[in-house]
C-alpha cells in the first residue's frame, strides 16, 4: 500500500547509484572480435592469398626436360574501411539540474557509457549480416564471410565463382541437428592443426546440442570473452575482467550461445583467419571507460572495444551538447574454407 503524507513529506527518496540494463542481450561474437581488434592501415588493406597449386613438379630421370612455365597462383583480397556512428545528445538544463548536490549519477557519464554499449549492440547485429545493409555501408558479417555464393558472390573484391577456394562450407541440416552432421561439417573445415576455434549458435541450438550429449559429456565451462591469440600470437586489447561466456565443447573447441546469431544456423569459425581491423576516426579520442555505472549486460566489464568519441559539441542554435561515438574498419577473413555452417536447424 502507498505510504501516507506523514512519511512522504518527511522522508527523502533514494536513487540507486547504478543503472540496470533491461534491454541489451548477449553479444558474444562481436565482443570477441572487437576485444582483439587489429590496426587498419592505408586507404585499403590487401591480403595475398594462394588459390591454386604449382603443378610443374614431376619425377624425372636422365635428360628429361622440365617445364619452364611460370605459375600465377596468388591474388589479393582487398578490403576498404567502413564506418558506423551513434549520437549522444543532452540538453544543458538537465545537465545543470544533475550537477547539483542531489545528482546521484553523473548524467553525461552514464549517457555516454550507455550510448557506447548501444553502439556495441548494433555492431553485434551487423557482424552476423551480409554487409549489404544501408546501401552496403555496413561492416561485413558472418552471412557474407561464411558463404558459398548463396548470399554473397564477391568477397574482398574477388569472385567466389572464379576463385573457388574463397567459398566456405554451407550445409543444409534439413531441420535436425545431429552429432553426425556436426562431425561432417568439422571434417570439411579442418585440415591437420587447422580447425575451428569457436562454434556460434542461438540459445535454442546451444540447448539442443547439450541434449545430444551424454550426461557425462555435458560439462559447461567458462570461455574467455576474448578470442585466443591464435597461431600468430596477436596482441589483444580492450576487454578486462568478467568470467567469460559459458560454453559446451565439441572436439576441443567451445560452442557458445549468442542471441545475435542468425536463427537456425550453427557456425564453425576459425578465428585465426578472422579479425576486425579498426581504423580510428580522425580528430576523435579513443573511448576508455569502464561501464561501472551500468550493470546487467555483457558490456559491464568492457573497456574500449576500439570505439572513438567526438567529444561534446555545442550547437549554435540550442542549449545542448551533442557527441558521436564512432567505429571504423572492417571485419576481415583471409581463409574462408576454414569456416562453415549448418543452416535450417529447427530441432533434434
Amino acid at each position: 500500500m502507498a505510504l501516507g503524507t506523514r512519511v512522504t513529506t518527511t522522508t527523502q527518496d533514494f536513487l540507486l547509484p547504478k543503472v540496470v540494463d533491461t534491454i541489451l542481450n548477449s553479444n558474444v561474437f562481436a565482443t570477441r572480435m572487437l576485444g582483439r581488434a587489429q590496426k587498419f592501415t592505408g586507404e585499403r588493406m590487401k591480403f595475398p592469398v594462394k588459390y591454386a597449386k604449382n603443378t610443374t613438379g614431376t619425377s624425372f630421370a636422365g635428360f628429361d626436360t622440365f617445364s619452364t612455365a611460370a605459375t600465377d597462383n596468388r591474388v589479393n583480397l582487398e578490403y576498404v574501411p567502413k564506418f558506423y556512428q551513434i549520437t549522444c545528445a543532452l540538453p544543458l538544463d538537465e545537465l545543470s539540474a544533475n550537477q547539483t548536490e542531489e545528482g546521484v549519477i553523473n548524467l553525461a557519464k552514464i549517457e555516454l557509457a550507455s550510448t557506447a554499449q548501444d553502439a556495441a549492440d548494433d555492431i553485434g547485429t551487423i557482424f552476423y549480416s551480409d554487409g549489404t545493409g544501408n546501401s552496403s555501408k555496413d561492416f561485413l558479417g558472418l552471412e557474407a564471410i561464411v558463404d558459398d555464393t548463396t548470399n554473397v558472390t564477391t568477397i574482398g573484391t574477388l569472385s567466389r565463382s572464379t576463385y573457388t577456394t574463397l567459398k566456405s562450407t554451407v550445409t543444409a541440416s534439413s531441420g535436425t541437428l545431429t552429432l553426425a552432421k556436426m562431425d561432417t561439417l568439422y571434417n570439411a573445415v579442418t585440415s591437420g592443426s587447422q580447425k575451428p576455434t569457436v562454434g556460434l549458435a542461438t540459445e535454442s541450438i546451444f540447448s539442443w546440442y547439450g541434449q545430444l550429449l551424454q550426461p557425462t559429456e555435458r560439462i559447461a565451462k567458462d570461455v574467455s570473452m576474448m578470442k585466443s591469440p591464435g597461431n600468430m600470437g596477436k596482441a589483444g586489447t580492450g576487454l578486462i575482467g568478467g568470467t567469460g561466456f559459458t560454453g559446451l565443447y565439441f572436439k576441443g573447441f567451445p560452442i557458445l550461445a549468442d542471441e545475435k546469431c542468425t536463427s537456425g544456423v550453427l557456425y564453425f569459425v576459425n578465428e585465426d583467419f578472422l579479425d576486425f581491423y579498426a581504423l580510428p576516426m580522425a580528430m576523435t579520442n579513443p573511448i576508455k571507460f569502464r561501464s561501472q555505472d551500468v550493470e546487467g549486460n555483457d558490456y559491464s566489464e568492457v573497456e574500449g572495444l576500439g570505439f572513438s568519441w567526438s567529444d561534446w559539441i555545442k550547437p549554435t542554435n540550442s542549449a545542448s551538447i551533442v557527441g558521436h561515438v564512432y567505429l571504423g574498419g572492417e571485419l576481415v577473413s583471409t581463409n574462408f574454407k576454414r569456416h562453415g555452417k549448418l543452416t535450417g536447424i529447427t530441432g533434434i
